[in-house]
């Protein structure tokens, strides 16, 4: 049909979130073909660009969930192929699926504005800010929510103050804590500490996704999410529980491990429900997010509620707590792609009025 928007999905990219994107992307491709001409527009793991032609022949390959990668060899960053990028002048609505830095954290995003191309999700401050978990708890708490205690630290002041770093989070934060990278998603270089024994190990892992670490408190806490919609009027969903067996939601917890569950919707009282849910709006709200965001959260046994971060761009398989939990608000997989085409295009006109 001639009416029929053209949707280009971008996805893959250089972080180590790359096999997660890709099956995020499988899933929106295929239900968006119900109203949508869809073009692939794949990232390698070494950030070339691919044709849609090229990524799809690498999707038609038969590799496990979660194993797929993208891959050119021999080409290497975004003006290795600078004829790849030309597929962005054929679309009218970009939906960046590039989970991590290189895709969440504003960089895509300054791409997709400067060539002028409407797109799906945060802008480039509140996609910064929502992927620097340094950054982002510092505007939570200007806004007056509540964050667990945590410390920065860089790799260059660890190399040279490791013994400092050590004691300052034995004083300030204590153990157990986590360290984790500032800049990174799906627990990816994420470790637990339990002594100052663990550290060097710990900051080893985190270090070789971001320079920048937090060291976080440990808190004993339900995980609840709360997947938020819209631009300049933002709807919160129901809420979801992440409820798992291992030690703590890490990698194997979020993508392989059988145990873990979905709650939908959480058990909780009604008063927490909404306090939660306007919570997740006024988190969504203090880093000015559009489009979508899951907003996850702690909520200790005394009641406590603590906002432990946003996802501008959050797992988006049908399985995933985003879409689920809006499916659950009566929202289909289907239409929230839809919905969120429309909330782009809506944003992209205020931006040329404005």
């Amino acid at each position: 049909m001639a009416d029929r928007r053209r949707l280009g999905v971008i996805f893959g990219g250089q972080s180590g979130e790359h096999q997660v994107s890709v099956v995020s992307a499988q899933h929106v491709l295929a239900a968006a073909r119900e109203r949508f001409d869809v073009v692939p527009i794949g990232v390698t793991t070494t950030g070339a660009w691919l044709t849609p032609e090229e990524t799809q022949r690498q999707l038609d390959r038969e590799d496990e969930a979660f194993r797929k990668t993208l891959e050119l060899p021999g080409a290497k960053g975004l003006l290795a192929r600078p004829e790849a990028l030309s597929s962005l002048r054929d679309i009218d609505v970009a939906f960046p699926l590039i989970h991590g830095t290189f895709g969440e954290d504003g960089t895509l995003q300054g791409l997709l504005e400067l060539a002028g191309v409407p797109y799906i999700g945060a802008g480039v401050a509140a996609s910064a800010i929502g992927m620097d978990k340094a950054l982002m708890k510092r505007m939570f708490r200007q806004a007056g929510l509540d964050v667990v205690d945590h410390i920065v630290v860089r790799s260059t002041q660890y190399r040279s103050e490791a013994d400092e770093v050590a004691a300052a989070i034995e004083t300030s934060i204590g153990y157990p804590a986590f360290i984790k990278p500032a800049n990174g998603g799906s627990s990816v270089g994420i470790s637990k500490v339990r002594s100052k024994e663990d550290l060097p190990h710990a900051f080893c892992a985190a270090f070789q996704y971001d320079r920048k670490v937090l060291v976080e408190q440990a808190v004993e806490a339900r995980e609840v999410e709360c997947a938020v919609l819209g631009n300049d009027d933002p709807q919160p969903s129901p809420l979801g529980e992440v409820t798992y067996t291992r030690e703590f939601y890490d990698y194997e917890a979020k993508y392989f491990d059988p145990n873990t569950k979905l709650v939908i919707p959480a058990e909780l009282p009604q008063d927490t429900v909404q306090h939660i849910q306007d919570l997740a709006v006024r988190g969504y709200r203090a880093i000015d997010c559009s489009g979508m965001g899951r907003m996850d959260f702690f909520l200790t046994r005394d009641g406590d509620v603590y906002i432990d971060e946003v996802n501008t761009v959050p797992g988006f398989t049908p399985g995933s707590m985003y879409p689920a939990l809006w499916q659950h608000g009566g929202l289909s997989y289907g239409d929230l792609i839809g919905r969120l085409v429309e909330l782009a295009l809506e944003r992209h006109r205020e931006r040329r009025r404005g």
